[in-house]
């Protein structure tokens, strides 16, 4: 065993005393003014939003070479495993902590989930245990690394992976969830709306692809030719599934928010995956299942920062305008020499920034009273310019410091696979298993 194998062990061990050590709390669960319909529909949730990373591993597995299925998959998997045990150490409070500045949180507020169980609800989810809001917290975090792995696809080590995603964890998406969700982050405290992670988790993880794809460079052999097109119909359908977790989930509650966000988020992928294929048929081809797929992702994706502040019929104009869009950039990366595999910048990174800026547009206090601003189409433009300066702010910080985490990976570990290893396949090569 190398000394850099045993270090994940090392780490495990570590972790296991510090959970010794440190026991979370008193057992016994103080009594607060909790809702039980709330409970239940957050409980639900949860469990919707973890099943979009499955979802995520089979709609990137059934879009690579048969030889990558299965390490493709994985990529996606570990991510349950190793950000939710980071989750629990210290990941919470980076992201919920006590705030550090408006960006990072103090790691020793919930420490090993000190006084999490028995712990006083969430100023922003009142309703619900705090144990409930950080596990509904925890699927964000796991999915965002996950969404990365398109970019890599095929050429990346699995152990250098893993290394990767934990410090893309620690320095990119917990100052971003803190900034953005803590009543006390910076972008929060400026007016930035993000309703369930156009910026966290989008933008983030699209810049993070952008910075992945030309770092690693390309394929040594590039090929276009999805092993089975049957699991990347069953991914969509499983996100799908999921994201009214993901965006009904983030109004913390079981009322007519939640209700307006699962609508949103229907409606605009919907309009996208229809908009992808038409445009698909303006441009001369078939409408494809790939094209559906990828774009009911990106309407998915658009709508995620808007859902809980847009009305209907605009949710549409975002879908339509997002996959118009994605669709025009997909086209253009693939006549460069960037080689994103399963273009995860054009659509979730673009996806996340349109959305971001159509909610500067469309944002309307009719549908979220609580807005004290609405958007350009009602006549008011600072959120809009709140909104840009934001999505420009993101993007450097989400593109640079993934390039320099990168860079880092590199040297502890090399990020790529040898030639040989890349044509025998990821599968083999990283796991010794095949489809």
């Amino acid at each position: 065993m190398t000394k850099l194998s045993k270090i994940p062990f090392i780490l495990l061990v570590a972790v296991v005393v510090l959970a010794l050590a440190f026991p979370s709390a008193s057992g016994v669960a103080k009594a607060y003014d909790l809702n039980q319909a709330d409970t239940a529909w957050m409980l639900t949730a949860a469990a919707l939003v973890l099943i979009m990373t499955p979802g995520l591993a089979f709609f990137y597995g059934g879009m690579v070479n048969r030889k990558n299925v299965i390490s493709t998959m994985l990529q996606s998997f570990i991510c349950m495993a190793l950000v939710a045990v980071v989750w629990v150490v210290f990941g919470f409070s980076l992201a919920f902590g006590d705030s550090i500045g408006g960006v990072i949180g103090d790691p020793s507020t919930f420490f090993m989930m000190r006084n999490v169980l028995d712990g006083a609800p969430w100023a922003l989810a009142p309703t619900i245990p705090l144990a409930l809001f950080a596990m509904f917290q925890l699927k964000f975090a796991i999915i965002t690394p996950a969404l990365i792995t398109g970019a890599f696809a095929e050429r990346i080590r699995f152990t250098s992976y893993t290394v990767f995603i934990l410090l893309f964890f620690v320095f990119i998406y917990a100052p971003l969830a803190h900034a953005t969700w803590h009543p006390e982050g910076l972008l929060f405290k400026l007016g930035v709306l993000d309703f369930a992670g156009g910026t966290v988790v989008h933008m983030s993880a699209g810049w993070a692809a952008l910075a992945s794809a030309i770092c690693l460079k390309r394929r040594h052999k590039v090929s276009h030719s999805p092993a089975m097109v049957t699991f990347v119909l069953l991914g969509t359908g499983l996100l799908w599934f999921g994201w009214f977790g993901f965006n009904a989930g983030s109004a913390m509650g079981a009322n007519t928010l939640a209700a307006t966000a699962l609508a949103t988020t229907m409606t605009a992928s919907a309009a996208a995956a229809l908009a992808w294929i038409f445009f698909d048929a303006v441009k001369g081809k078939k409408p494809s299942a790939l094209g559906t797929c990828i774009g009911a992702v990106v309407g998915l994706v658009a709508i995620t920062p808007a859902a809980g502040f847009v009305s209907l019929p605009h949710s549409l104009v975002i879908g339509v305008v997002a996959a118009v869009i994605s669709n025009l950039l997909v086209d253009y990366r693939s006549r460069t020499s960037l080689d994103d595999t399963l273009d995860v910048f054009p659509c979730h990174g673009v996806g996340g920034m349109v959305g971001m800026l159509l909610t500067g547009v469309f944002a309307s206090k009719n549908v979220n009273p609580a807005l004290t601003e609405q958007g350009l189409f009602f006549g008011e433009t600072r959120l809009f310019l709140v909104q840009l300066g934001a999505m420009i702010g993101v993007s450097i910080f989400a593109f640079a410091g993934s390039w320099v985490l990168l860079k880092v990976t590199n040297l502890i570990s090399p990020l790529r696979v040898s030639m040989e290893e890349e044509a025998l396949g990821l599968d083999l090569s990283q796991h010794d298993e095949k489809v």
